[in-house]
């Protein structure tokens, strides 16, 4: 048993690491990792030999077996994050073909805590297909309990989402997760949102315009840089910069140009004083990040990146 367990956890993991293999399949055979580690403390229970039990190294692995143990257990029920979800139903949908995005707003029941900005949920809107990760992109309101999300048709399951969702639907948030929420206490930011990497910041720019103008708020610039374009989606963005006086740089690849450090810091001259928040594609933020940390910048402190990846 402990062999074949050993063999099964290895090809677990290499469906979990190969990006290739489809997040359903992923998903899946993901499931059966807790029912494997238990078969693995089996195996080692019964191999053990019992005087062990009594050394240091034996309550040890004894301690880590009931811990590792009971989170399978709680994994194989289904209770990761089950006091974190709540009902809602789909109360508007939006379509923004231009960069292939879809805008929905979800009405909650009771249960949801709240959420900051830059935080994201999972969603289940089909049982079979299971919950997936989205950015949220509102601000918390106690009394309009609503929450929105843009997907942008990226895989297999965001692709053709417009067609499988419906008005009235019902579906589970479970959340809010993640820590991208923009309270570093600085001044100053800068603020980069590259194709749908620019969720969070919507979220924010939406809290933002409901505080009050007297309240300290730090001096924000907003590079948002997209290949697709959208004239109606990018008119919200805008609206909704004015809205939290933002000041928003727009960039199209194709007529401005790709985003590079050395432009940013052309715009921004007071730029070492700043806290850059980057949500995009990873290999873009690293770039970012290693271009800032060469002229000096304290990235390790002050450059925050959405590690939006489940997988």
């Amino acid at each position: 048993m402990g062999e074949w367990a050993f063999y099964g956890i290895v090809i677990l993991l290499l469906v979990a690491l190969i990006k290739l293999v489809p997040y359903k399949v992923f998903r899946y055979s993901h499931r059966f990792v807790p029912v494997v580690y238990l078969v693995l403390v089996f195996h080692s229970v019964i191999l053990i030999d019992h005087a062990m039990w009594a050394t240091p190294l034996g309550v040890a692995l004894a301690l880590l077996m009931l811990a590792g143990s009971y989170a399978a257990l709680v994994s194989i029920f289904g209770r990761i994050g089950a006091g974190r979800r709540v009902s809602g139903e789909i109360a508007e949908m939006r379509n923004y073909p231009g960069v292939r995005s879809l805008e929905t707003v979800i009405r909650l029941g009771k249960g949801w805590q709240g959420h900051q900005a830059g935080q994201f949920a999972f969603v289940t809107s089909n049982v079979v297909e299971g919950a997936h990760p989205y950015t949220i992109a509102s601000a918390w309101s106690p009394e309009e309990p609503l929450v929105t999300f843009v997907s942008k048709e990226l895989g297999d399951h965001t692709t053709g989402l417009i067609d499988r969702l419906k008005l009235g639907q019902k579906v589970t948030v479970e959340g809010p997760y993640g820590r991208f929420t923009f309270d570093d206490g600085l001044p100053r930011q800068i603020w980069v949102g590259a194709g749908i990497g620019i969720t969070p910041f919507l979220a924010r720019l939406k809290e933002m315009a409901t505080v009050s103008p007297d309240e300290a708020r730090p001096e924000i610039d907003l590079f948002h840089t997209t290949r697709e374009v959208d004239e109606a989606a990018l008119e919200r963005i805008a609206e909704d910069a004015r809205a939290a006086k933002v000041r928003l740089h727009l960039l199209i690849d194709a007529r401005d140009g790709q985003l590079t450090g050395q432009r940013i810091r052309d715009e921004i001259g007071d730029w070492r004083e700043a806290s850059l928040w980057f949500c995009g594609p990873s290999k873009f933020g690293a770039a970012l990040r290693t271009d800032f940390a060469a002229q000096g910048f304290p990235t390790d402190e002050r450059f925050h990146q959405e590690l939006f990846e489940m997988r």
